[in-house]
């Protein structure tokens, strides 16, 4: 807590709002869960990330779980807001728990909470209404949504509308919108392919390097970056609700962001390229830059891990400083 309110008494000294991610990674863990326990999901079986790291299976989670991770959702939300954060977004997509039950590459249930996509929706949703019940008077409260799992059988545009006019109608205040899993389809993500060589010299087990190969054999062997490559998805979920939408995936120009603009998205979010320049959308309001020199290498995503924290291979990198500090704390 008192190292979250010194990043959000920064924020505001300069004139922003933070807003804190909250979420839970259900099977996609390296962690073991009470023991010989296995972590909770939407169904039972092998634990496909899991098994890289000693963690082989999953189990199905019952109702007393999932009002359980609710109400730990609603805690978190409070924290946040004493925190000094202004708003919350409740992870939604790319694999983690919430998106297992969304996901039918993951929910394979035959009860209330599989099959349809409404049935898929309703634990997510249950977590959106108890947050919301919790700070939503005082706190705005987004979900981060996958369009797109991006590999067959998988949730598709048309699917994702439905979760999201759900989630509308639970009173979310943003849906930002992004795409893929981590497991399954992490190319998608990022619409280009990953850098599995440096993948590879990060990766702490012979068992995970084997996995980041099996994901070089998935990968399309036709993938190249382009711009904007969720907006065909995205379009789909922007006709299905009237609610503010976020934009993810390929934003590259201040064109770009007219043109999201013109097509009725409320706001865009950036990573990748703020990575590579900070100084990013100052450089565009000031008119410095019309484009972000971010090439999509992908070369910062084996870098999440690093202790002084994520930084783009071209630069400089983070200040080694930050690293004792890290290992002080």
């Amino acid at each position: 807590m008192p190292h979250l309110r010194v990043l959000t008494d920064a924020v505001h000294r300069e004139g922003a709002a933070a807003c804190l991610q909250i979420t839970h990674a259900g099977s996609f863990t390296t962690m073991r869960h009470g023991g010989s326990r296995a972590p909770g999901s939407a169904s039972s079986g092998l634990n496909a990330f899991g098994m890289m790291h000693g963690v082989y299976f999953q189990r199905a989670m019952r109702e007393a779980d999932m009002a359980r991770v609710a109400g730990q959702f609603a805690a978190a939300a409070r924290l946040a807001r004493e925190a000094g954060f202004d708003a919350v977004e409740i992870h939604m997509g790319h694999g983690y728990l919430l998106n297992q039950f969304l996901s039918p590459l993951s929910n394979r249930r035959r009860d209330p909470f599989g099959g349809s996509v409404e049935n898929r929706t309703r634990f997510p949703a249950a977590v959106l209404r108890q947050v919301k019940d919790a700070v939503g008077a005082e706190l705005a409260v987004c979900c981060k949504l996958s369009v797109s799992d991006g590999v067959p059988g998988g949730n598709q545009p048309a699917d994702s509308a439905v979760t999201a006019r759900i989630l509308e109608a639970e009173g979310a205040d943003l849906l930002t919108l992004s795409g893929g899993r981590n497991v399954e389809s992490p190319w998608a993500l990022f619409g280009s392919p990953m850098p599995t060589a440096q993948m590879k010299a990060a990766a702490p087990t012979a068992l995970a390097r084997f996995g980041i190969t099996m994901l070089e054999k998935r990968t399309p062997p036709e993938l190249a970056f382009r711009e904007l490559y969720f907006l065909e998805a995205s379009r789909v979920v922007r006709r299905a609700v009237r609610m503010p939408l976020a934009y993810v995936g390929g934003v590259k120009s201040i064109g770009n962001v007219a043109q999201l603009m013109e097509e009725g998205f409320d706001a865009i979010a950036l990573a990748r390229a703020l990575i590579h320049d900070p100084a990013l959308v100052a450089n565009w309001h000031g008119g410095a830059v019309q484009r972000s020199a971010c090439d999509s290498c992908n070369g910062c995503v084996a870098r999440i891990y690093d202790p002084a924290g994520v930084s783009c291979v071209h630069g400089p990198g983070n200040d080694p400083a930050l690293t004792r500090l890290v290992a002080l704390q």
